[in-house]
């Protein structure tokens, strides 16, 4: 893996997070999910989850971060779940919904990574882990092992 060529991919999708245009910053945070794992992907996505000028920007860039599916993606989207306002806590729980309604081992397994991130030592986290807790709990997935 070529932790410099990451690094300037990172820079390039935080720049285009910045756009004044809501698709660039769209496209923007959906490619840079593919890099919340990296300490330089966290602000940006935080950004784009709470974008200010498009709700279409929160819910994709959210969409992208919990398909990952795991601990980097949904720290990053119980951060801003902790802090957003209704309008885009209305949106990150759309997104919510979308990932985790068809395949009740994905939602086992996110119910479980919230249980421990409730105890972060980072506050915003653990309140948005319990708050994404909360929304999770409500999912009925459409398909369950045999």
């Amino acid at each position: 893996m070529d932790s410099e060529l990451r690094r300037a991919v990172v820079v390039t999708l935080g720049e285009l997070g910045r756009s004044d245009d809501w698709r660039d910053r769209a496209d923007a945070g959906h490619s840079l999910a593919g890099f919340a794992e990296m300490p330089e992907a966290v602000e940006p996505l935080l950004g784009l989850v709470l974008d200010r000028g498009d709700t279409f920007v929160t819910r994709r860039t959210a969409e992208g971060l919990l398909r990952r599916k795991d601990r980097a993606g949904l720290t990053i989207v119980a951060s801003a779940l902790a802090v957003a306002d209704d309008n885009h806590a209305d949106y990150i729980h759309t997104a919510i919904f979308d990932v985790f309604s068809i395949f009740s081992d994905d939602l086992d397994e996110a119910l479980r990574l919230c249980e421990e991130m409730s105890g972060d030592t980072d506050d915003r986290v653990a309140r948005g882990a319990r708050r994404l807790q909360e929304s999770l709990a409500q999912i009925d997935p459409v398909l369950r092992p045999a």
